[in-house]
């Protein structure tokens, strides 16, 4: 009995690592600055779903299921602190907490269909749709996005989230899209 608990324990402490690796990945400034994502609680969201979409599926194997679904409860547990710290009511949060989670699946179907695909422009469309959608876009953002996200699977496929974070390839691939918003506003 003690090893299932213990294995359960390393698995939640690997599950908040991950996340936390997620986060990181979400908030880079180039995201909001160059590419336009809007620097709000809901673009940030848009970002963090993003990343956890690419984390799972970085996942390989029914071997992962367990870390899969903790990941997800730490996500869950994340916005139930976000919207206590943004001042929504208790009775309010658990129905909020519900949508973001059915949020999340809902973007994780659609960009998972996309990547199937392997078309850069139906994630573009996705991204558009769920990303850039209030505010103006800024001119090539969701087409750099789509191409991060295609460069990203691609290396997720072949090492872990926390290694392609840890060893730069995150940042590089950013760098890389961001040209391709420069090079469509020119």
């Amino acid at each position: 009995m003690l090893q299932w608990l213990r294995k359960r324990t390393e698995t939640g402490r690997r599950a908040g690592e991950l996340y936390g690796s997620v986060v990181t990945a979400a908030r880079q400034p180039d995201f909001y600055g160059n590419i336009g994502v809007p620097d709000t609680p809901e673009g940030r969201f848009e970002l963090v779903a993003l990343h956890l979409f690419l984390a799972i599926e970085s996942l390989g194997g029914p071997a992962s299921d367990v870390l899969r679904q903790r990941l997800i409860e730490v996500f869950v547990t994340d916005m139930d602190d976000c919207m206590r710290e943004m001042g929504v009511g208790d009775l309010a949060v658990p129905k909020k907490v519900k949508r973001a989670a059915a949020a999340f699946y809902e973007r994780a179907t659609a960009y998972r269909r996309a990547l199937a695909a392997g078309d850069e422009f139906a994630m573009a469309e996705r991204l558009q749709h769920y990303i850039f959608a209030n505010p103006p876009p800024q001119r090539g953002g969701s087409e750099a996005l789509a191409h991060y996200v295609h460069e990203a699977a691609s290396a997720l496929s072949v090492q872990s989230f926390d290694a392609w974070l840890e060893c730069g390839f995150a940042a590089r691939s950013l760098e890389r899209s961001v040209s391709i918003v420069r090079m469509t506003a020119t």
